[in-house]
């Protein structure tokens, strides 16, 4: 197969292909134009440019989930910190509380007025 092409402003406008296979067996030709040139470029700016956008989109919603993992792990921390101070309060509100029953039962003014009653 044979192919010529007649070329026009630096563009392919025509091709024509000469063939010596029988006609059922015939290749596809192809017709470019000084537009689908153009149109091909613009396409490929085009995918260039959604690329680019999309990789910035990219970027910037990685920053973003590194950012938020970076929080969780700063509010995971001050959790843990705080159930800490909370199990160290609640021991010390146990001490307290066991060392005020102590002194109310030491204590004659909290002492229950058992007499009270038997003289009724």
């Amino acid at each position: 197969m044979e192919a010529e092409l007649e070329e026009e402003d630096g563009s392919f406008t025509n091709i024509s292909l000469a063939d010596d296979r029988p006609t059922g067996d015939r290749g596809t030709a192809v017709l470019l134009t000084k537009q689908d040139n153009e149109d091909f470029t613009m396409n490929c700016y085009i995918d260039d440019m959604e690329n680019q956008v999309e990789m910035e989109e990219k970027t910037r919603l990685i920053n973003q989930v590194l950012e938020l993992q970076h929080t969780l792990e700063d509010l995971s921390a001050r959790v843990d910190a705080v159930k800490e101070e909370n199990l160290k309060l609640k021991s010390e509100n146990q001490v307290l509380g066991q060392y005020i029953e102590n002194l109310m039962s030491a204590s004659s003014v909290f002492q229950t007025t058992d007499n009270k009653s038997k003289r009724k």
